[in-house]
């Protein structure tokens, strides 16, 4: 079941009563997992550019949307390996601001999934 976000500060995010210090990774079955940012930092010396392995890691089979919340600057990015695998996956991408990723994952249907990033 898909929870529900309450809201972000920087550092945080709100999701079903709980607050999370850091990066978060919304399945498909609404389980709530710590991002893996070394996937891209290893890649790219920075976790702010989405690599293609951390792509793999947090997508599901059967997941037609990813909400990725770009932090609270926008600082947060898709590598064009990462967008070409979830294009190629038939899995449509959003990105906003943490703030406005929340309001669009809040308001899609089953079969979303999401990344949401929560400092810069």
């Amino acid at each position: 079941m898909k929870p529900t976000i309450h809201g972000t500060h920087f550092g945080t995010i709100a999701i079903e009563g709980e607050t999370y210090p850091h990066d978060v990774v919304i399945r498909l079955d609404g389980r709530i997992e710590k991002r893996k940012k070394k996937l891209s930092k290893r890649v790219y010396g920075t976790s702010h550019l989405v690599s293609l392995d951390e792509a793999r890691h947090m997508w599901d089979e059967g997941a037609t949307l990813l909400v990725v919340g770009s932090g609270q600057y926008g600082a947060l990015g898709l590598s064009p390996e990462a967008s070409t695998f979830f294009e190629q996956s038939a899995c449509q991408v959003e990105v906003a601001h943490t703030s406005d990723a929340i309001e669009v994952f809040n308001a899609a249907p089953e079969g979303v999934i999401g990344l949401f990033h929560v400092t810069c």
